[in-house]
């Protein structure tokens, strides 16, 4: 092909976009910089545009030039921005690109482009220019999910990593496309009652063992299912079954992969120089400069593209705690203190509450979500009230402890019985996400089932004693694939699920009684409704130590609707125990963990029993129950 020189007169930029850009308010600079197609009755090729301000000279490269370092160079802007643009005539989608970065020194880097909406496949690293035009067809849901996603609505999230749910051990094992599994995944999940599913990242990663979470393509999905337009099919079909869709994003570090952000003009532009701020000790990854403006407008633009774009109903941004904290991870002499002294990272502070006031003012009908692992107090708080802004946040501290207390055998849970109380005292202190997530289930920590003591049969019991006491609890709730039918073995990104499990009674209890736990969640208020409000709880008997059995009521804004939850965490059943109820009535028993359909030994109470005016617990009625072995029973008053 005979290629046309550059034009450097031609601009999608304006004045302001550059202003805005510089003051770090820009926050749809994918629509500026990067790679557009152009094709009108005026002319046909691709308009470049990268910020690179410390760079000696720019040129792209790709298939159409054989890759010349010095064929196509762009021009600099005049206005001190530091970005560099140039329209190349005859470039039109699908074309292979990077850019050929020469720093001050005379080091020439190829680079991919920061703001690409298409990579080639990894190990490759070309960007590709491409159009993100598709015809949605999930107008209702858009119309509709603010109350699919409201606080006082029933949130149950259905976590996956989408190269390894489910595979095609036909063709070498290999992974479902983004299409493939738009035929599997929303209908399984609406089948199993779940209102979201969340995706380990999806953004182009290099190392596909970082799961999605070292993301080099921040506007991009990655290309190992397919196409972005493939993801938006599989994102639509989703909305169509009425299933919302949250994206991991990881605004708290890069990796360090030379293609990508880092040292990307021949300067640290995206991290900052000090090591002692810029790079994660953790992750061996490099940690964006949130003080720098542009960086924020790279950022909050990334943020929205995936709203606007994709169509995602949320996100839940990676690595919080990493981000607040300046010496998180380093020992002392590791860290700079913040100009008043402390460890707060005043700059990632800072830009937080910009992203989250901004998101939200552009689309109030989605979820922020944190991955927040300290106590780091106002997380789920509005920024006018002093809060970071997010609108709802992991409750790690009650996994951990929930998790630690359940691998306990039960003749020593007595002792240990504040691990599973604790969380109440804190429970309302933000809008929290109970997860049973996928870093549980890795790196030798094994499954949710393996965690369990006991024989077999014990530990599928006390399996589903910890789902159903996870569905009680207030907070929405979060469930890694594979937990909900007791998963043996441990996950791995490089195998699939092993569904074959389902052949087996037990794990196909275990997965029916996931779907009925949903369902109730859903259709019950009282489960769900004030989630996030202390008025939706309270304890009956949290102090039953010897027999390590707790009780509490949930109810809902409707204060006839109150729902009984009695959990046996022992192996021994218990007849004729006594619970007290706020009301008279019969109590109808609506869900049992120890019902046979679900693996149990099915001892319960015939459909429920009539409340006894007998005081106890502090109030005027009570139960005579049966509490079958390592069971958790509902109760809803009539």
């Amino acid at each position: 092909m005979i290629m046309q020189n550059v034009e450097h007169d031609y601009s999608l930029l304006t004045d302001y976009d550059v202003q805005l850009f510089r003051e770090g308010r820009h926050h749809r600079l994918y629509e500026k910089l990067g790679a557009h197609s152009i094709d009108d009755a005026d002319r046909f090729g691709t308009y470049f545009a990268l910020w690179a301000p410390n760079a000696r000279s720019v040129s792209v490269i790709g298939d159409y030039n054989s890759w010349k370092k010095d064929s196509h160079p762009l021009g600099r802007r005049w206005d001190g921005s530091g970005i560099w643009e140039g329209f190349i005539p005859d470039v039109g989608a699908g074309e292979l690109y990077k850019y050929y970065v020469t720093s001050k020194s005379g080091r020439g880097t190829d680079k991919g482009d920061p703001f690409a909406s298409r990579w080639e496949i990894p190990p490759k690293t070309a960007s590709i220019v491409w159009d993100l035009d598709y015809s949605w067809g999930d107008s209702q849901w858009m119309r509709e999910r603010r109350k699919h996603n409201a606080l006082a609505s029933p949130i149950s999230v259905y976590e996956v990593h989408l190269g390894s749910w489910r595979r095609v051990p036909e063709e070498g094992d290999r992974c479902l496309t983004y299409r493939d599994v738009a035929s599997y995944l929303p209908g399984y999940a609406s089948d199993m009652g779940f209102t979201h599913v969340e995706f380990l990242p999806l953004m182009e990663h290099p190392f596909y063992g970082s799961w999605g979470y070292q993301t080099t393509g921040y506007f991009a999905p990655t290309s190992r299912y397919g196409s972005p337009q493939d993801l938006m099919f599989l994102i639509d079909e989703l909305h169509r079954r009425g299933i919302g869709v949250l994206l991991d994003w990881v605004p708290s570090h890069f990796p360090s992969d030379e293609h990508g952000l880092t040292f990307f003009d021949g300067t640290h532009l995206f991290e900052h120089e000090d090591p002692r701020k810029g790079f994660h000790p953790h992750w061996r990854s490099c940690i964006f400069n949130y003080g720098r403006r542009e960086v924020r407008s790279f950022l909050m633009s990334s943020a929205l593209f995936w709203l606007d774009k994709f169509h995602a109903d949320g996100l839940r941004a990676d690595g919080v705690a990493s981000m607040l904290y300046l010496d998180y991870g380093r020992e002392n002499g590791e860290w700079i203190p913040n100009e008043n002294g402390g460890k707060e990272n005043l700059e990632a502070t800072s830009f937080l509450k910009e992203l989250n006031e901004t998101v939200y003012r552009e689309y109030p009908d989605v979820q922020m979500i944190a991955e927040e692992s300290t106590s780091w107090p106002m997380v789920s708080r509005p920024t006018y009230a002093g809060g970071l802004g997010f609108g709802l946040k992991w409750d790690m501290g009650w996994m951990h402890d929930t998790l630690d207390y359940f691998s306990k055998d039960p003749v020593h849970r007595k002792y240990h019985r504040d691990q599973l109380t604790f969380s109440m005292w804190y429970a309302f202190t933000e809008n929290f996400i109970l997860p049973l997530s996928h870093d549980e289930v890795v790196y030798g920590k094994g499954s949710l089932l393996n965690k369990m003591p006991g024989d077999v049969w014990q530990k599928f019991a006390n399996l589903r004693l910890l789902l159903a006491y996870q569905l009680s609890h207030p907070g929405k709730k979060l469930l890694f694939m594979g937990d909900e039918f007791a998963q043996w073995n441990e996950w791995h990104h490089g195998v699939s699920l092993d569904w074959n499990l389902l052949h087996s009674p037990a794990h196909a209890g275990v997965q029916r009684l996931v779907k009925d736990l949903n369902g109730l969640y859903r259709t019950k208020a009282a489960l769900h409704e004030l989630d996030c409000d202390p008025s939706g709880f309270q304890w009956v008997d949290l102090d039953d130590v010897n027999n390590s059995v707790v009780s509490f009521i949930r109810r809902g804004t409707d204060s006839s609707s109150l729902i009984l939850v009695v959990c046996n965490l022992t192996p021994v059943p218990r007849h004729n125990y006594r619970v007290g109820v706020p009301k008279p009535g019969f109590w109808t028993e609506i869900l049992n963990s120890d019902a046979a359909e679900y693996g149990g030994s099915g001892e319960g109470n015939l459909g429920g029993c009539s409340a006894e005016p007998v005081i106890w617990h502090g109030r005027n009625y009570s139960l005579s129950i049966t509490l079958p072995p390592l069971a958790a029973i509902f109760f809803e008053g009539s």
